[in-house]
């Protein structure tokens, strides 16, 4: 541990990016921790942020206090750290006994728009800055200005500028759970009903041009047009593993392995079709932003809730909420640790909710199996996705 506290000792300074501690031991403690550095009445400090199942908590620590943190987290609590500084990146990995793995690499200088190399690249480190996103303004990005959400100089179209925090908050869902994902070969990932495409690009270009993973991302999609367009962008930027499929999610094959399943917006009973294939294939994360759900709406009969249900908008709002939720239950029911997340805020869209399915590498029983199929009975439904994995 002296070599790897030596090592958190040189990195925690103004040009640390970000650490973030997983793989944990101990969820009841925490299931993840992120260190940035701030600067708060012009001293310079390290703010953790602590993921406890659905809680955060933060914490604003000296570099001396946080050099201890951390040791003491990855000496009890985590088996594995990401860091990222201006200059490099490394992975941090401990052993069941103790043993520490280091593996330290140094990043590409980066160029900033308009200027020099290194030029003009300091970061805005204040408590209070704008937010800080995956994929910055001013930085452009070559898919996103050939999508018209950025100008040639970086700067954000302002008829886009809620796509453009769409994107990055996807961003930051995938960046939560890299390291579910398989570090010694090619990603692979299927995108089910991807249109036009913003996202997949977003997916590949995060972990391909900027986390620098192996990667091989397919697109699907029913409108030909889209897919003949999205595959000649893909062709003119040199994205080499992203490819785009005319096809229909439920009658999709021809894969054994995949290790990531999204579906975007697919519209009603699509979202289940895709979940299915992500149980069967065992995928180790799935990322489902569910539409138009229908189809509980035309089966929910419940006589205690008659007198609220009466009202045909409220039904409908309830069986989308109840549909969601008896997914995310299946999903657990399957072996997937799944949350359900708000994907953007509710003033930009009312499709906001994103489930996150993570497969569990622990076996254990399910808690209470029985009150999902109670909760169907009570409400006289039987979802497509139950039919399906049944």
């Amino acid at each position: 541990m002296e070599e790897l506290r030596a090592f958190f000792r040189e990195i925690l300074n103004q040009d640390l990016i970000q650490i973030v501690a997983s793989d944990t031991r101990d969820a009841q403690r925490a299931v993840k921790a992120k260190i940035r550095p701030v600067t708060i009445r012009g001293q310079l400090v390290f703010q953790e942020t602590l993921y406890r199942g659905t809680q955060v908590f933060h914490k604003n620590c000296t570099g001396e206090e946080m050099l201890e943190r951390l040791t003491e987290h990855m000496e009890g609590l985590f088996r594995q750290a990401q860091v990222v500084s201006r200059q490099e990146e490394a992975t941090v990995l401990v052993g069941k006994k103790g043993s520490v793995s280091l593996k330290r690499r140094r990043r590409a200088a980066q160029k900033n728009a308009g200027g020099p190399e290194g030029a003009g690249c300091a970061e805005d480190m204040s408590h209070d800055r704008s937010r800080r996103y995956i994929l910055p303004e001013g930085r452009p990005v070559d898919f996103l200005v050939d999508l018209g959400v950025q100008l040639p100089d970086g700067r954000v179209t302002k008829t886009k500028y809620d796509k453009f925090r769409q994107i990055n908050r996807y961003l930051e869902f995938i960046e939560d759970i890299l390291d579910k994902l398989p570090m010694d070969r090619t990603i692979r990932i299927i995108d089910f009903g991807c249109g036009k495409s913003y996202l997949t690009f977003a997916m590949y270009y995060y972990l391909h041009e900027l986390q620098h993973r192996a990667v091989r991302v397919t697109g699907l999609d029913l409108k030909a047009d889209v897919i003949r367009h999205c595959n000649e962008l893909a062709g003119r930027l040199g994205y080499e593993g992203l490819d785009f499929q005319e096809g229909d999610i439920s009658s999709f094959q021809g894969e054994e392995q995949v290790d990531m399943v999204v579906s975007l917006h697919a519209c009603d009973k699509a979202t289940d079709y895709a979940l299915e294939k992500a149980v069967r294939w065992g995928a180790a994360v799935i990322m489902a932003v569910p539409c138009c759900q229908h189809e509980l709406n035309g089966q929910m009969r419940c006589e205690e809730l008659k007198a609220i249900l009466k009202y045909g908008l409220i039904k409908e709002r309830v069986a989308a909420l109840v549909t969601d939720a008896l997914r995310a239950g299946l999903l657990e029911r399957h072996g997937y640790d799944t949350q359900i997340l708000e994907f953007i805020d509710m003033e930009h869209t009312p499709k906001n909710l994103m489930i996150r399915a993570v497969r569990s590498r622990r076996m254990r029983p399910v808690q209470d199996a029985g009150s999902l199929d109670r909760a169907m009975e009570l409400l006289q439904v039987d979802p497509a996705l139950k039919r399906l994995l049944d």
